[in-house]
C-alpha cells in the first residue's frame, strides 16, 4: 500500500461521523476512498445528510499525525522484543482494507465489517490464491472469565492445545485469565508451520494490554496473528474490549465459553455468535461456583454442552485425530501446564489452598502442582480444612472444595 492510498483510508476513518457502515455505503457509491473525497458535496448529500457530506470535505486534524504515526509502524522493526536468546523472525505487519484480497471473508458477512484491519504476526486472514493459514471451517474462538478459577484455567489451556493439535486455530482476546491460556494452549499444540491463534485486541497494535502478556503477544506473532481494527497509537479504552467480541464471534465456526459469570461479557460473544449463526459451546461447571452459572445458562439455552475436545469436532463435522480420541481431553482431567499462579493477598495458606482446589474434584498430583506446596505440609493443610467442612475426600484419592448449597 502506498502512502496516498494509507492516508485515504485513513481519512475515511477519522471523518466525523462516518461507521463502518456509513463508509461500507460510500465505498459501494463512489469506490476508493480517493474518490469519495474528489466528490462535490452534491453528490455526497446523495448518499450521506449535508453535514457529513461537509465533514467529508475537510480533513480531519489527527489525519497527518496518524498517517505519519501508521507509515512509520508499518516500516519499522518488530516492537515485541524477544528474548536475547531467541530474538525469532520478525512479525509481519500489515494494514487490510476492505476489498483488499488479503480481507478475511468471513467478516464481510457482518453488518458493520472494520473498513481498515491491522495486522502483526505470521500468516492471512485472508483465503484468496496463495493464501495460507487461516479457514473459517478451521476455526474455534474460545472466550472466558478474566478471572478464573483453577480448573477454569486448566480447562482453557487443555481444550486451546487439542483444538491446535487437531488443526483449529484458536480465535481469543488476549486478555487475562482465560483468554491467555488458550492462547498457550493453543501455541503448544500446534502443528508446524500452521496458524496457531488469532488474537483480537481492543488497542493499537504498538501496544499490548494487559503488559503482563508482552511475552505471550510475541509468541502468538511468532506462530500466529494479532488483530485490531484500532488505529496506532489507540489506547486500553473500556467502550473498544466489548465492541471487538464481534469479530472473535465471525471469525470462528463456532464459540466456546470455558467459565464465565452471569453478567461476563463472553456471553455477549456467545450471542453474537449465535446470532451470525455459529455454533455455540459450553463447559459444564460446579453448581457451587459463580464462573459457572454463565455457562450453565447457556446450556439452558440451547448451547451444546462439552466435556471434551471430541464433542466439539464432532458437532463441527471435523476429523477427529487418534491423538484426540486417545487422550480424549476432558474437563475432568486438568493439565497441570495450564495451572495459574496462585496468590494469596490475604497471606492465608487455606485461602490460597481453596482457590487452588477450585470446585471439581482434583487429584493430589494435580493439586501439588498448582499450589507448590511440599506433600506432608499440603496433606496437613488438606485435614485442616476437611475438618472445618470446606473440603471433602473422594473416592480415587480426589479431593473436593465444598460450597454451600
Amino acid at each position: 500500500m502506498q502512502r496516498e492510498e494509507l492516508a485515504a483510508w485513513l481519512r475515511l476513518t477519522l471523518s466525523p461521523g462516518v461507521g463502518n457502515t456509513t463508509g461500507r455505503k460510500l465505498l459501494a457509491t463512489f469506490g476508493l476512498p480517493q474518490a469519495i473525497f474528489g466528490q462535490s458535496e452534491a453528490a455526497l448529500t446523495q448518499i450521506v445528510d449535508s453535514r457529513l457530506a461537509k465533514g467529508l470535505l475537510r480533513p480531519p486534524a489527527p489525519l497527518e499525525a496518524l498517517v505519519e504515526d501508521t507509515w512509520r509502524w508499518l516500516q519499522a522493526g518488530a516492537v515485541l522484543t524477544a528474548t536475547a536468546s531467541d530474538p525469532g523472525p520478525e512479525p509481519q505487519r500489515s494494514v487490510v482494507t476492505l476489498g483488499d484480497p488479503d480481507y478475511p471473508e468471513a467478516l464481510l458477512q457482518m453488518d458493520d465489517p472494520p473498513l481498515v484491519l491491522y495486522l502483526l504476526g505470521r500468516g492471512s486472514l485472508g483465503t484468496g490464491p496463495g493464501r495460507a493459514g487461516f479457514a473459517l471451517t478451521h476455526s474455534i474462538a474460545m472466550v472466558g472469565s478474566r478471572n478464573p478459577t483453577a480448573q477454569g484455567a486448566d480447562n482453557a489451556y487443555a481444550f486451546g492445545r487439542a483444538m491446535a493439535e487437531a488443526g483449529l486455530t484458536v480465535v481469543s482476546g488476549m486478555a487475562l485469565g482465560v483468554d491467555g491460556k488458550a492462547h498457550e494452549g493453543a501455541l503448544d499444540g500446534a502443528r508446524p508451520g500452521a496458524l496457531a491463534t488469532v488474537a483480537v485486541v481492543g488497542t493499537g497494535l504498538d501496544r499490548v494490554y494487559p503488559r503482563r502478556h508482552l511475552a505471550l503477544a510475541h509468541r502468538i506473532t511468532q506462530q500466529g496473528l494479532i488483530v485490531s481494527e484500532y488505529p496506532i497509537g489507540t489506547p486500553p479504552l473500556a467502550a473498544n474490549f466489548p465492541k471487538r467480541n464481534r469479530l472473535i464471534a465471525a471469525l470462528s465456526q463456532g464459540t466456546l465459553v470455558v467459565e464465565a459469570a452471569l453478567l461476563s461479557g463472553s456471553l455477549i460473544t456467545a450471542k453474537l455468535a449465535a446470532d451470525m449463526g455459529r455454533e455455540v459451546f459450553a463447559i459444564p461447571g460446579s453448581i457451587h461456583s459463580g464462573m459457572s452459572r454463565g455457562c450453565h445458562a447457556l446450556i439452558r439455552q440451547g448451547a451444546k454442552l462439552v466435556e471434551t475436545a471430541q464433542d466439539i469436532l464432532e458437532e463441527l463435522h471435523l476429523p477427529v485425530p487418534p491423538m484426540a480420541t486417545s487422550r480424549n481431553t476432558s474437563v475432568l482431567e486438568p493439565n497441570e501446564e495450564g495451572a495459574d499462579e496462585l496468590h494469596d493477598d490475604a497471606g492465608n495458606p487455606e485461602s490460597s489452598l481453596l482457590a487452588a482446589l477450585g470446585f471439581d474434584p482434583v487429584s493430589l498430583d494435580a493439586l501439588q502442582a498448582r499450589c507448590g506446596l511440599p506433600t506432608p505440609q499440603l496433606l496437613a493443610q488438606l485435614m485442616e480444612l476437611e475438618l472445618l467442612g470446606q473440603v471433602a475426600r473422594l473416592p480415587g484419592g480426589l479431593f473436593q472444595r465444598v460450597g454451600q448449597a
